[in-house]
């Protein structure tokens, strides 16, 4: 079964033919592969284009080990071209081509190939995907699956997909399996296998049980405001480890380039200036977090926090935390109150409470308060665990339930 991944196929169409390298990033085993060389391949043919003219290469195969170097790659693709009409290569899991960029770089030379590359490490992170293509570069971030393309490869009710989306997440390979123990044991295998194994390698990580464990904590505190010195302090007195604050944040660093985890940080909405940390980590898929924890520590209210993060990040927002100071009663002291999330896109803004249940007034007043306080015209939003019918207040506050939030595109605007 295929899953449909629309939005990544409107983005490589919107992309093709530029003359930029398309370079394809995310975590391992979340399809960038299976969008290339299946879904994209398959939508080329249905317009026209030859198979001829399409040039595949998946480096991670040891088949084609000897094109892992940078002159015989550029060579094979080179050798394909037979006549004037457009090519298409696609180049998968690059980062295995020492000096890729050069060959990259030279086969966008050639007038008329496309190029597509896919990445899963920090080679190919946004932030330097315009430094190392020397501006030729244009990234297409592929993310786990969200809950409105988990849903109809899942079946069931949206209620049940909820459920099962709760704790195991949104990899596609565990949406296609119909056993619980065969889902746990292949996130939990992926983890340690794939994830763990890999970073330590690749970042010569040589505390890899404190590594692991700083995995742990990330995951449990999933929600919670953290930085490496009150980490530090953390391991020094329980974990009884010397590890030291600079490495806890070079051992997030690298979580992220593997993106296996993202953060946000604190915006303060009346200074108009970011705090810095502490911070908040989330899971970039929620079924790897639960395995990190041998599905322990499934709180419903910090898991669905870590959704709508990932949701929002996947409709392309830039996502902070909003922080903003309210002077108490008769000019008492000031009270800092959060907003769960500041969503941004152009100058669209949006401000989002995650608010698993609503159950009283006075939970309500909770989560409206921070919102009251924001002194704009920008849309205010309470995301609720319940499935509530959306409502808007006299104040202009919307509720709704997660997932109305999650199946609707244009849920934000509603």
């Amino acid at each position: 079964m295929d899953i449909d991944r629309e939005t990544y196929l409107s983005e490589l169409r919107l992309r093709e033919k530029n003359g930029m390298a398309k370079v394809i990033t995310g975590p391992r085993r979340a399809g960038k592969s299976h969008l290339l060389f299946r879904l994209f391949y398959r939508d080329l043919i249905a317009r026209g284009i030859d198979a001829s003219h399409i040039i595949g290469v998946a480096l991670d195969d040891i088949a084609n080990d000897r094109l892992r170097d940078r002159h015989l790659l550029y060579e094979y693709v080179k050798s394909h071209i037979k006549d004037e009409d457009w090519y298409y290569v696609f180049l998968d899991e690059i980062q295995f081509v020492e000096g890729f960029v050069d060959t990259v770089n030279g086969l966008l030379h050639i007038g008329n190939l496309d190029v597509y590359v896919t990445g899963s490490n920090s080679h190919l992170l946004s932030s330097d995907v315009l430094t190392e293509f020397r501006g030729r570069g244009d990234e297409v971030r592929v993310r786990p699956l969200s809950f409105r393309e988990f849903c109809p490869a899942f079946g069931g009710t949206p209620e049940e997909a909820w459920e099962e989306y709760l704790i195991y997440g949104g990899m596609p390979a565990v949406a296609l399996m119909g056993d619980d123990r065969q889902k746990a044991a292949y996130l939990s295998r992926l983890f340690r296998e794939t994830y763990l194994r890999d970073l330590i390698e690749r970042n010569k990580i040589r505390h890899q049980d404190d590594f692991a464990e700083l995995v742990r904590v990330l995951a449990s505190a999933v929600g919670s405001l953290t930085n490496p010195s009150k980490l530090q302090r953390t391991f020094r007195s329980i974990k009884k480890s010397a590890i030291t604050d600079k490495t806890i944040r070079d051992y997030i660093e690298a979580l992220k380039d593997a993106f296996l985890i993202e953060t946000a940080i604190r915006y303060d909405i009346k200074g108009k200036r970011y705090i810095g940390t502490p911070a908040k980590h989330y899971f970039t898929d929620i079924g790897l977090r639960n395995a990190v924890l041998g599905y322990r520590q499934t709180e419903e209210t910090h898991l669905m926090e870590n959704i709508i993060f990932n949701e929002l990040r996947s409709r392309g927002y830039e996502v902070d935390i909003g922080v903003i100071e309210k002077r108490g009663t008769a000019g008492g002291e000031k009270a800092r109150l959060e907003i769960d999330f500041i969503a941004r896109l152009g100058s669209a803004r949006y401000y989002i409470q995650s608010a698993f249940s609503l159950d009283d007034e006075a939970k309500r007043a909770q989560e409206e308060r921070p919102l009251l306080a924001v002194q704009d015209s920008f849309r205010k939003i309470i995301v609720t665990g319940r499935n509530l019918k959306l409502r808007r207040d006299e104040h202009g506050i919307t509720t709704m339930g997660i997932r109305e939030f999650l199946l609707k595109e244009n849920s934000l605007d509603l």
